[in-house]
């Protein structure tokens, strides 16, 4: 059997070309003895088991390269993470220790060494990657921005090799974090090519047929649009060269993500988006004359063209929060269209498009506190003369949730915590019941008691007894005030059914003893012994520190020692306390090996899944929802509540009952209603439901609501209703 290549000859090439540029991009920034000591350092171990290809094929080495190329390159990382992100394998896999390393090199590398294996621990358990908590918990596991760097940089790489991974579901799941986790960190790190370029990656592997229509619909316009660019440009120019203004000036085309947002926000096509495209001028001007450059060509430009006031944002004269400085305007350009129009000088540029503390906000979004405190710390360092943006990450650690813990459950769902919390704080959050039995639990493995205090990252196991109830010095150790109150909630209905029983057990052993005690007696002789609530006097007995029979003793003597005279004033009413009703929300994990047989499920309304419809099952609290894998709500479903899907499949036939509209467009014809309608009611296993039509301009469009038995029985009747004459189009809607 023939052995392995390492690498195929292409790889070889790409290889050594990448090498050579990264040794380039690294040169100023390496001592002299750098590569020499990694040379050392690779020789002692075996290539195919630290660099050997993963499940996809893909080639460790090259992917290690050209992550440490995008780093340094698009990023700006140097020397220190480059060399750690170069061994990190070699040390993940145990063929070099940490200890070797720092020996070889120091320990500011050890150090970023440490932070990417802890953070890669995280990726252990897939489902954790999903829940809407889990960049928090990985920038207090990263503790340097560096390692978040160096993350996005490993995604960015994996995502441009998308194409080569033969696992569809691999290349989804990566595609969806992406969106989901590491677009909005580029993006809030100031990332911007980078933030674009995996949103555009990421729409054309979740959704490449989207992507593709508005790539095809840029490429065919691109002739006329460069064109059009040109004859707005020139002649700005010549104004802006006139006036001595030195000045760089482009135009650039949105992102296909960013246009598909606004198709989809604005309802249109791509040719109803006006603003496909923003003309830059960029001025190159001391720092003391900048703004005054820029209005100076802000009103050269709306001097040739008319500009729209509505749409006019001057962020140079007040600033954003987060430092983003530019003048905004929208003009009426040639052959009336609407062109967008940005002004900034290159320091502006410079912050806005590759700065760390630049327009993360630039939307609208709501900032985290302690994220906007880093960007602005961040600024702080860009503005200092002399400075760059990585001599701050140098020493920066990431305690921007110092307040905050969050830990796994046994099946990798992320629980947020207050700093403190316990093992019993964990228990209540999962559930009042489980923490009311909790004895004792497993945190990473090795059983702990109750008051054990949680660390950030800890999977944690709750162990319970059904004769466990709470306990009143629970109190002195619990952090969390829902378990605070849930303690204090069950020892208040404990005590009152505690009370309850006490009261009858007295009441009974008066009328044993054959005795007569009324109720005002009683109370007389509750408030004497200093009680201020009955409860505590029945709470007293319940837990022997009153005997009963020395009670009723004492209750007689007083009775009699009192005159017929003595004002007796009404006693407190004892009122029990009503046991509250608590309903469960927890659910365990089920796992469905591909058979739906037997359990209980529903069709989810949102997609209206049919027999033969490729199908996922989603755990939700009204149960096991079954929807279709390209339901519009799945790509959300599957990267924020990944460990709540099921894979699921049809078993058995199809049975009739099945409620599918179809969406019919074609031409406004008399006939073409009876025609549609024909074709559908001469099929066996159909049956019209309803019928909603409209006419718009020589068009008809309809929606038919019809009954079917599954997805081949609807693929034919499509078919068929396709070759009616006048109809130019049939889909299906849900």
């Amino acid at each position: 059997m023939e052995k392995e290549k390492f690498f195929t000859d292409d790889e070889k090439k790409t290889f050594f070309s990448k090498y050579r540029e990264l040794h380039n991009a690294l040169s100023a920034n390496l001592e002299v003895d750098d590569f020499p000591r990694i040379r050392q350092l690779l020789r002692q171990i075996d290539p195919m088991e630290c660099y050997g290809r993963d499940s996809n094929g893909v080639n460790g080495l090259l992917r290690n390269i050209e992550t440490a190329l995008i780093a340094t390159r698009d990023i700006g990382l140097k020397r220190t993470p480059i060399l750690a992100l170069i061994l990190y394998r070699p040390v993940m896999k145990g063929a070099v220790t940490v200890e070797v390393v720092e020996k070889t090199f120091n320990t500011d590398v050890s150090l970023i060494l440490n932070r990417l294996l802890r953070t890669s621990e995280l990726y252990a358990r897939n489902t954790a990657v999903n829940s809407d908590n889990f960049h928090h918990l990985l920038f207090s596991f990263a503790e340097d921005v560096r390692v978040i760097l160096i993350m996005i940089a490993d995604r960015l790489c994996m995502m441009r090799m998308g194409k080569e991974m033969v696992d569809e579901q691999d290349r989804t799941r990566l595609a969806t974090e992406a969106s989901y986790l590491y677009a909005p960190l580029a993006h809030r790190l100031g990332l911007y090519k980078i933030k674009s370029e995996l949103e555009d990656l990421s729409l054309k592997y979740l959704d490449s047929k989207q992507y593709y229509y508005i790539k095809d619909k840029l490429n065919e316009t691109k002739r006329s649009r460069d064109e059009y660019i040109e004859n707005f440009i020139r002649p700005v120019s010549e104004k802006l060269t006139a006036s001595g203004l030195s000045f760089d000036i482009k135009g650039r085309i949105k992102s296909i993500h960013s246009i598909n947002n606004k198709m989809k926000k604005q309802k249109v096509d791509i040719e109803g988006i006006y603003d496909l495209f923003a003309i830059r001028v960029v001025i190159d001007s001391p720092a003391e004359r900048g703004r005054q450059d820029c209005w100076q060509a802000f009103s050269i430009i709306t001097d040739m063209y008319q500009p729209n006031p509505k749409r006019m944002r001057d962020w140079i004269s007040v600033p954003k929060s987060n430092g983003y400085e530019s003048l905004h305007i929208t003009v009426l350009g040639p052959r009336k269209r609407w062109v967008e129009v940005q002004i900034r000088t290159q320091k502006m540029d410079e912050i806005a498009e590759k700065g760390l503390a630049a327009h993360w906000k630039y939307k609208g979004g709501q900032a985290e506190r302690g994220l906007d405190e880093f960007l602005a710390d961040v600024r702080a360092v860009i503005e200092t003369q002399g400075s760059t943006p990585m001599d701050l990450m140098k020493e920066f650690k990431m305690d921007l949730y110092q307040d905050e813990i969050y830990v796994f459950t046994p099946t990798g769902e992320l629980v947020k915590l207050g700093k403190g919390a316990t093992v019993l704080d964990f228990a209540f959050a999962i559930h009042s019941k489980i923490g009311s039995r909790c004895v004792s639990g497993k945190v990473n493995g090795k059983n702990v008691p109750i008051k054990y205090v949680l660390n950030n990252g800890d999977t944690v196991e709750v162990l319970t007894s059904p004769t466990q109830t709470p306990k009143r010095d629970w109190l002195s150790f619990v952090a969390t005030t829902k378990a605070r109150s849930k303690i204090k909630q069950t020892l208040r209905e404990e005590s009152a059914k505690n009370a309850e029983i006490a009261k009858e057990l007295l009441q009974r052993r008066i009328k044993n003893r054959k005795v007569d005690i009324d109720e005002p007696a009683l109370m007389r002789y509750i408030k004497k012994k200093g009680y201020k609530a009955a409860t505590d006097f029945f709470i007293d007995i319940s837990e022997g520190k009153l005997d009963i029979n020395t009670v009723i003793d004492e209750c007689l003597d007083l009775d009699r020692h009192e005159t017929a005279t003595e004002g007796v004033r009404s006693a407190e009413n004892f009122v029990a306390n009503i046991e509250a009703k608590e309903l469960s929300t927890h659910q365990d994990v089920l796992v469905i090996d591909n058979n739906l047989t037997g359990i209980e499920y529903k069709l989810a309304k949102c997609c209206n899944p049919i027999y033969g419809d490729a199908v996922f099952g989603f755990i939700s609290t009204q149960g096991i929802k079954i929807h279709r894998l390209d339901c519009p709500n799945s790509t959300e479903m599957r990267s924020r509540f990944g460990y709540r899907i099921l894979p699921a499949e049809w078993s058995g036939k199809g049975a009739s009952g099945y409620t599918v509209t179809l969406r019919i467009v074609g031409n406004d014809d008399i006939a073409i209603v009876t025609n549609i309608t024909s074709v559908i009611s001469k099929e066996s296993k159909v049956s019209l439901r309803s019928i909603n039509i409209d006419s718009v301009d020589g068009l008809f469009q309809g929606a038919f609501a019809i009954i079917i038995s599954d997805v081949s029985a609807l693929t034919i009747l499509i078919k068929k209703l396709q070759g009616v004459k006048g109809v130019k189009n049939v889909e299906r809607v849900n």
